[in-house]
């Protein structure tokens, strides 16, 4: 069986946000190892080059640009790039960036692991090892990933109390690095789009962007930037650390139920790889499943 390549080709992968590219402007980027311009010309249209004189296609949305890296043998484009249908063509309101130092690989294990999140993100207005319990999620497969079932948020910290009264939550993941979550109460829908992009075999960009219809979260933003940035930070010193270990090619021993989402992107990357090789459409492997842990 052929290796899964670190790199999925023929899939949207997220750029820059649509700010940073003004009319007339060039900005270049590293994207997958390979140096790509974009540009915007005075009609406001978007466009990108990579090496060789390369067209790759473009398509802008609620504020973002993204960037379908096809491969050398086909320009199809199989899906249509991440969005939150209920904002239409509204842009985010509050976006924040960070390059972890570390493979896309581990970066979206990272994203996705359900247990670090009360070990690594230590704050006074989250929750802390010492409030550990036991959740009880059902997943169910999706668009070239799974889906967290939507239920009512049982622990819930500052900033959930903010949007209302029982908010509960709903969060996808798909290929190649997709992670949407939903909170909603009856009045409202707060949802964080969070992107990862391989830069290289070393370094990996994580993008995160709010959507929200609350009326004064301008008013928080600069709060909840402040909070984002600080979990960014915390996410990158512990990739520092894990970087140590790596250096020695550790095998990655993931097992029990708070490891299956991890389990669960291998297998849908190697199925999206495989399906490219074998010119067929993508299988999802995923199964419908209630998985237990603590956090």
């Amino acid at each position: 069986m052929a290796k899964t390549p670190l790199f999925l080709r023929n899939t949207w992968y997220y750029a820059l946000p649509s700010q940073q590219l003004k009319p007339g402007k060039i900005i270049s980027k590293t994207l997958l190892n390979e140096l790509i311009v974009f540009s915007r010309d005075r009609s406001g249209k978007v466009f990108a080059k990579g090496s060789e004189t390369k067209i790759y296609p473009t398509q802008e949305a609620q504020g973002n640009i993204w960037i379908y890296m096809s491969n050398e043998e086909t320009s199809s484009i199989l899906e249509d790039i991440p969005r939150i249908p209920e904002f239409g063509d509204q842009s985010h309101q509050a976006i924040e960036s960070i390059r972890l130092p570390c493979d896309v690989d581990h970066a979206v294990v990272g994203l996705i692991d359900p247990a670090h999140i009360a070990f690594v993100h230590q704050a006074w207005w989250w929750r802390s090892p010492q409030t550990l319990k036991e959740v009880v999620k059902a997943f169910e497969p999706s668009l070239y990933g799974f889906t967290m079932q939507k239920h009512p948020i049982e622990q819930q910290t500052f900033f959930y109390r903010l949007i209302g009264e029982n908010p509960q939550i709903e969060i996808s993941f798909s290929l190649p690095g997709i992670r949407i979550e939903r909170v909603s109460t009856e009045k409202h829908l707060v949802c964080n789009l969070t992107a990862i992009t391989p830069i290289s075999e070393t370094e990996t960009e994580e993008t995160t962007m709010f959507y929200t219809t609350l009326p004064w979260f301008p008013i928080f933003q600069p709060l909840l930037l402040s909070f984002t940035r600080s979990f960014l930070n915390q996410d990158r010193e512990i990739l520092l650390k894990q970087q140590i270990g790596l250096k020695h090619n550790t095998p990655l021993t993931l097992v029990g139920d708070a490891d299956a989402q991890a389990r669960w992107y291998y297998r849908l990357k190697a199925e999206f790889a495989r399906s490219q090789i074998e010119g067929r459409s993508f299988i999802n492997p995923i199964k419908e499943k209630t998985l237990r842990w603590r956090s």
